[in-house]
């Protein structure tokens, strides 16, 4: 676009102005080549001689001289209209490093919860299921295996049973503690430690033993091993019965295989634990069917071991014996306040 030389009447544009030119000394007259630059409209040519460039308003007998003032967004130079590439990297890189330190703040926290077998952060302390699996080894017997357990309500028709330790046996594996077909039942959750003890009743005419089987098994696996034992009912099947812990020396000393009546066995989910109780006769007689304490404890059952009530000593006992060791791991994951 060329620019017409100024006539005498006064200067008159042939282009229209986006913004004032500050005022300066005269540039220098561009060559015939195009010419871009910050004091140029980028995207023109000039190819004239350059004129001067007024400093003041000049007066136009054909029109006003309007005068607009600069917009903030200028600088001497060029219109800015957001910050430069250099300032909004480092924008970016600000904020990129917040979000690390923020990610390395939280991934620190949530390994010290795991490390410390916290899953909640606080104050470190293990989950139940966790402390469940120490108990063998760090509860006096006392605490799992009380001398005396009373049973309120617990006997035929609501009436109260009480139970005395007569006996403890040495913890051990779990090679003779259950039938072969119950051995082979349980091995998926493993044998970490087997605890008994066995209790008379207060006539000291039937005994029962109680047996707590702390397995190697996790959460889910405790959950497969009790949904296949609810499914196939296998706590019901005769040839799947506990045996017994019959002490030398005590009213249980003949309690053998033939003198087992009733039985109650239960997988725990929240614990790595199996409880059970096998009761029977203290006078070692035999006994011909054995019953399953749920179903020796039905209203109208007339089984030898329903009539003597020995479903309810099974049932009454592993009931107490499993609330005792849920009260001892609540102890052990208590938080301190």
């Amino acid at each position: 676009m060329r620019r017409a030389a100024p006539s005498a009447q006064g200067p008159s544009e042939t282009t229209t102005r986006l913004r004032p030119v500050p005022a300066g000394p005269p540039p220098a007259a561009p060559s015939a080549s195009p010419v871009s630059g910050d004091g140029a409209f980028r995207g023109e040519s000039f190819t004239g001689p350059a004129r001067p460039i007024p400093t003041a308003p000049e007066a136009s007998p054909l029109r006003p001289f309007v005068s607009l003032a600069a917009p903030d967004t200028y600088d001497v130079d060029t219109a800015r209209v957001r910050p430069t590439g250099p300032r909004r990297r480092s924008s970016v890189a600000a904020a990129a490093a917040c979000v690390v330190l923020g990610l390395g703040l939280i991934g620190g926290a949530l390994t010290g919860s795991w490390l410390t077998g916290d899953s909640s952060g606080g104050s470190g302390t293990p989950d139940a299921f966790t402390a469940a699996g120490d108990l063998w080894h760090s509860v006096p017997v006392d605490e799992l295996f009380p001398p005396t357990v009373k049973g309120d309500g617990a006997g035929p028709g609501g009436s109260d049973r009480t139970w005395t330790r007569i006996a403890v046996a040495p913890d051990s594996g779990c090679g003779d503690a259950f039938d072969p077909l119950l051995q082979k039942a349980l091995a998926p959750a493993g044998c970490l430690r087997l605890l008994r003890a066995t209790y008379a009743d207060a006539t000291r005419s039937h005994v029962t033993t109680v047996g707590l089987l702390f397995t190697k098994a996790d959460s889910a696996a405790m959950g497969v091993l009790n949904r296949r034992f609810e499914e196939q009912k296998l706590d019901s099947r005769r040839d799947l019965m506990p045996r017994t812990y019959a002490a030398k020396g005590t009213v249980a000393a003949s309690f053998g295989d033939d003198q087992r009546a009733s039985w109650t066995l239960s997988v725990l989910t929240d614990a790595p634990v199996v409880t059970y109780a096998v009761s029977g006769f203290a006078d070692g007689r035999a006994v011909g069917e054995p019953q399953p304490a749920q179903d020796a404890m039905k209203a109208g059952a007339t089984t030898p071991p329903a009539q003597a009530g020995l479903g309810h000593d099974a049932q009454g006992l592993a009931d107490r014996v499993e609330r005792s060791l849920r009260k001892t791991v609540d102890s052990a994951t208590e938080k301190p306040s």
